[in-house]
């Protein structure tokens, strides 16, 4: 059975590791759905969280095959445990002044906020797990989305589990 699995990567700062990464999922056929990379907890050690689809051979097979690249540390599968996912979203919406009560009715409701305010646009920034901003999305929708930019996920295990 197919379903989303969210993988922790921690991995050596060095350059091109994203690179191998990324270059190991495409080799195989495997593709990602959404990748993260920033600094970690430790000096010199960046983590990468990467989603993709898949079922629990392809996620084997995966972390197998991170663990031998060189620069690759540790792999954990946070979604086997409980979850903060989060990502952001910027969304630059038509929004004549006539439809803007509308709009910030709905922003009010995501508590998501304004950025910016053209003469014909909005730009709403919306923090969430990626089912709040794809419903944020469809409810923009009829008021004309002309840009949508998605950071992608980044998450960690709830509570005392290491990731």
């Amino acid at each position: 059975m197919n379903r989303n699995y969210t993988i922790a990567v921690l991995v050596n700062d060095q350059p091109g590791v994203l690179q191998r990464v990324s270059g190991l999922f495409g080799r195989r056929g495997f593709n990602i759905e959404s990748i993260t990379v920033g600094a970690s907890q430790e000096a010199g050690l960046s983590r990468m969280v990467i989603v993709t689809a898949g079922d629990d051979k392809l996620l084997e097979q995966v972390s197998k095959q991170l663990y031998k690249l060189i620069d690759v540390i540790k792999v954990v599968d946070v979604s086997a445990s409980p979850m903060v996912e989060r990502e952001l979203a910027l969304i630059k919406v038509s929004a004549d002044p006539s439809a803007r009560p509308e709009i910030l009715g709905v922003v009010e409701t995501f508590r998501a906020a304004v950025v910016d305010i053209g003469p014909s646009t909005l730009i709403v920034q919306v923090v969430g797990g990626p089912e709040k901003i794809d419903a944020m999305i469809e409810l923009l929708r009829p008021y004309g989305i002309r840009e949508i930019s998605r950071t992608g996920v980044t998450a960690m295990n709830r509570g005392t589990v290491k990731s």
